[in-house]
């Protein structure tokens, strides 16, 4: 029986052997129990895709986001805090913040510089978070995202911005853009830095990339801005919330506003300086008289002053002095000046229908111990 040639298997195992420089036994056969080098074993042992964890999985450490944001503020233990640069209202400004209504006015795509302040240096790794939400509670649950135009619009970015974020970081390359899995609000992460040598506090350069009047978008509903300073695994250090306006005047606008304020203001007061007086008077009259001592809580302007008279018939002077001061500031000058016409006029007719008739013209009246000049 003639012997029977080698498989071409057989033959190219041979040749990667020799390649490797390892020889088989001679007993050894290429089938179950095949011979492999040692330096082979370690490879050919190990699981293609890696052994599977019976342990559970961990919950993730970062609370999930609130379902309703919350906007009032909270320093926190760092103190944290924000600052805006001081720019007036002239018309050539692209960006400037209110004081007195702390609220941001800028241009669409304009750089708005806000400066991060602590007062004790938060845990390594701390994110400084940014977050666009509605002002009104009616409006408070929906997104804010660009409108449909601006969305379509191509940007002057790296491409790597989301298109219907409205709120952007400009200059940072570590900038983080996320939207919630549960709320799909939309946010923008910043690694926290420290301030530089010689300053206080470290600034952040946001872009809103959407007008307020955009129809499809914020459709002239104003919105706040949330900047959280958490750790980083989610946990909350201190929150800031200002109001932002996107308008192509902002500093007509932010003059405007502050005027209308202002008269608001000035308003609310009168309006409360009349309900004090009112108050005041009743509590006077209803008083007895002869109380000597004035209620103090009435007054929130001017101290109660008290006087002790001797004599009654002093003290109803007085008295009478004081309630006309006090209705005099109570009553407006039209009514005051319509009581008094109206009291002239009816002391005026008594006076005249007591008093005799006046002679008519031309005629003289003869008294009786007088004679005539033709007798």
């Amino acid at each position: 029986m003639e012997p029977r040639e080698p498989s071409e298997s057989q033959e190219f195992a041979e040749l990667w052997l020799q390649n490797l420089m390892v020889q088989p036994p001679d007993d050894s056969s290429w089938g179950e129990n095949e011979y492999i080098p040692e330096d082979l074993q370690s490879v050919f042992n190990e699981p293609l895709f890696g052994e599977v964890s019976s342990d559970p999985a961990q919950p993730s450490t970062s609370p999930p986001a609130p379902t309703i944001p919350v906007a009032t503020d909270y320093p926190g233990t760092h103190g944290f805090t924000l600052r805006f640069h001081q720019t007036g209202t002239a018309k050539s400004v692209t960006c400037t913040y209110s004081p007195e209504l702390n609220k941001l006015y800028c241009q669409l795509a304009k750089t708005c510089s806000v400066q991060m302040e602590v007062n004790s240096p938060p845990p390594l790794g701390a994110m400084l978070r940014a977050t666009a939400v509605y002002k009104k509670p009616e409006h408070v649950a929906e997104v804010v995202r660009r409108c449909p135009h601006h969305e379509r619009t191509p940007d002057n970015n790296d491409g790597l911005t989301p298109p219907g974020h409205l709120l952007r970081v400009e200059g940072n390359p570590h900038a983080l853009y996320q939207e919630d899995d549960n709320t799909h609000r939309h946010s923008v992460l910043v690694p926290y830095e420290h301030p530089q040598v010689g300053l206080e506090s470290t600034t952040i350069l946001y872009n809103y990339m959407c007008n307020s009047s955009c129809m499809g978008g914020m459709n002239r509903r104003p919105i706040l801005t949330i900047i959280t300073l958490e750790t980083q695994d989610g946990q909350l250090l201190g929150r800031r919330s200002f109001e932002v306006r996107v308008c192509a005047c902002p500093g007509r606008d932010r003059k405007t506003e502050e005027s209308n304020f202002r008269k608001q203001q000035e308003a609310k007061n009168t309006s409360k300086t009349h309900a004090t007086n009112k108050r005041c008077l009743k509590d006077t009259t209803s008083r007895p008289e002869g109380s000597k001592k004035a209620k103090t809580s009435c007054s929130s302007d001017e101290e109660i002053y008290t006087l002790q008279v001797r004599g009654r018939e002093r003290y109803e002077f007085l008295k009478k002095i004081n309630d006309s001061l006090e209705l005099s500031d109570v009553v407006p000058p039209a009514e005051a000046e319509k009581y008094r016409q109206k009291h002239f006029s009816k002391s005026s007719k008594k006076e005249r229908e007591g008093a005799a008739p006046e002679p008519k013209r031309g005629k003289k009246l003869l008294v009786k111990e007088e004679k005539s000049n033709s007798d």
